[in-house]
């Protein structure tokens, strides 16, 4: 990777749309729709009130029984998470008093006496700092040095010679827990020490997490562009043969794209891979239900069966599609991307609360092996109606179908998408509402189905944010002068280039590398320099 190049491109801030856009040109919000950026404000503020009154400081508030919850290291991710949507939406005074209290967090020890995920707290409190940096003018500095201190302990995960960093950290001593660990931990890290050096000067973040990365799309995999789900970075080798958009490898596919376009390109590996990875996904994960010929990517597991299931996790693919297309100017990958959001809507508009499941199943002309149990008849009934079945009913306030909704608006301009996002906003009102904030659901297709009693950080920072930018001027934060982190934290993007492209890359012969042998010792690597 040639730093001086990529230090230079972040350096940018001229904001010149003579590139390739992503957004629709001259887009506007209707005004029939104007009420509904107010609606989403409203859920944020009653939301962030409650977790004031019963959990300020925590990670999360548990709204049910009206307490605090600490899972995510005991640093306050619910007021990071929240941070940047409060600059967003004017809340200025909140914002204050979050950077105030972000000043204190000691990041040396856990709160939370756990270890602690380098995913995780990237994509919060680097991420969520950063970002609110630069949302909030760059007048707050404290917040880049308590984003360099919080990079400075995860860098602990890269040990010895590995290139692969470890996921589990104890901030206590500095060591990572040694075992496997999956291409969404090692592939989400690149947009935001990028981002770090380009305020510390210090190459050495963007180093790290891009090597890791160029590293992984240069291994064998089983279809181009698509690498395995579980790496070792004890031996530098792929740990299985299971491909899926889904939780585990989701955002090593995402930031593929979306650091390709905050570096506009500047190492070609990183395009080219997410446009094999794709090409790929057309030709052998596309699925259609045949029921309603609704869209999806299947997984593919280990002996190469194609399983026949889907994720709330999984549907941000379309609106990540929607951003690869428009930047290469690929109308194929454009349409597929909006079917594959029409089939994910779906999943919301099928259920009686007007909300996705977590995970779902369907019949594909190929057949319908999931891999788990057959298909029941009360699933068939459900199927025969909606083309997909629920398999786990619960919603834990993810973001991805309102994410991939976002983009479809911000790149069609079609008003569905808004009609669309305030039916989440009513569903959200009328079934989330706790003794305290908002919860999540248990079963999202019955009236009484019960809370799960958690508040998540993510609520404030995705779901609540992508609605609320749904119904925004989209020249606010536009498609075109951002990229958005895999948590919703958007950093300024340089000017597009006037083209992007990118080449298919040739499959290699793919062997996955699976050991159970007991690993070495290691010790942590010096602290940055």
């Amino acid at each position: 990777m040639r730093l001086p190049c990529i230090l230079t491109l972040l350096s940018a801030t001229s904001y010149s749309l003579a590139g390739v856009t992503v957004q629709k040109p001259g887009l506007t919000v209707p005004p029939a729709y104007a009420s509904h950026k107010a609606a989403a404000e409203k859920i944020f503020t009653t939301s962030y009130a409650a977790y004031k009154k019963f959990a300020f400081g925590h990670d999360e508030l548990l709204p049910v029984s009206e307490g605090p919850n600490d899972d995510l290291g005991g640093w306050g991710a619910s007021l990071v998470d929240a941070m940047g949507t409060m600059v967003v939406m004017g809340l200025t005074d909140l914002f204050e008093e979050a950077v105030n209290y972000t000043a204190t967090v000691d990041f040396n020890t856990s709160p939370a006496d756990e270890l602690i995920s380098v995913f995780e707290t990237n994509i919060r409190w680097v991420a969520g700092l950063l970002s609110s940096y630069e949302l909030s003018g760059k007048k707050y500095p404290i917040l880049v040095e308590k984003a360099k201190q919080v990079a400075d302990k995860l860098a602990f995960a890269w040990v010895g010679d590995n290139v692969i960093p470890y996921n589990t950290m104890n901030f206590t001593t500095n060591s990572p827990e040694i075992g496997t660990t999956n291409i969404a931990q090692v592939g989400t890290l690149t947009l935001e020490w990028a981002a770090l050096t380009k305020y510390t000067g210090n190459a050495t973040y963007a180093n790290l997490t891009a090597k890791a990365v160029i590293y992984t799309a240069g291994l064998a995999t089983p279809l181009p562009g698509l690498a395995p789900q579980v790496i070792d970075p004890s031996t530098g080798q792929f740990a299985d043969a299971y491909l899926t958009w889904g939780g585990g490898s989701d955002s090593y596919f995402e930031y593929l794209v979306k650091f390709a376009r905050y570096t506009n390109n500047e190492n070609p590996i990183f395009l080219d891979t997410w446009k094999t990875a794709v090409d790929s996904s057309i030709h052998t994960l596309l699925k259609t239900s045949t029921v309603g010929n609704w869209s999806f990517l299947a997984d593919q597991d280990d002996q190469g069966l194609i399983r026949h299931v889907g994720s709330h996790l999984a549907c941000f693919y379309a609106g990540n599609w929607l951003l690869g297309g428009q930047l290469l100017q690929n109308k194929t990958i454009v349409d597929i991307a909006l079917l594959l959001n029409d089939g994910c809507w779906n999943t919301y508009a099928s259920t009686v609360t007007g909300i996705g499941p977590e995970t779902f199943a369907f019949i594909g002309s190929d057949g319908n092996f999931t891999g788990g149990d057959p298909i029941t008849a009360e699933e068939l009934t459900f199927y025969n109606e909606h083309g997909f079945y629920i398999t786990g009913s619960d919603y834990i306030q993810r973001p991805e179908v309102l994410e991939s909704n976002f983009y479809a608006w911000r790149v069609t301009g079609d008003t569905k998408y808004l009609d669309r996002a305030a039916s989440a906003i009513a569903s959200f009102n009328k079934w989330l509402p706790a003794n305290a904030g908002f919860a999540s659901l248990n079963d999202v297709n019955s009236a009484d189905g019960g809370f799960i009693d958690i508040q998540e950080s993510f609520w404030f920072a995705e779901v609540l944010k992508y609605l609320y930018l749904t119904f925004d001027d989209p020249s606010h934060l536009s498609l075109d002068t951002h990229v958005w982190n895999t948590e919703c934290h958007p950093f300024e993007a340089p000017p597009a280039l006037d083209s992007y492209t990118a080449k298919l890359i040739p499959q290699k012969p793919f062997t996955p590398h699976i050991t159970n042998q007991p690993r070495p010792a290691v010790s942590p690597i010096p602290q940055l320099e």
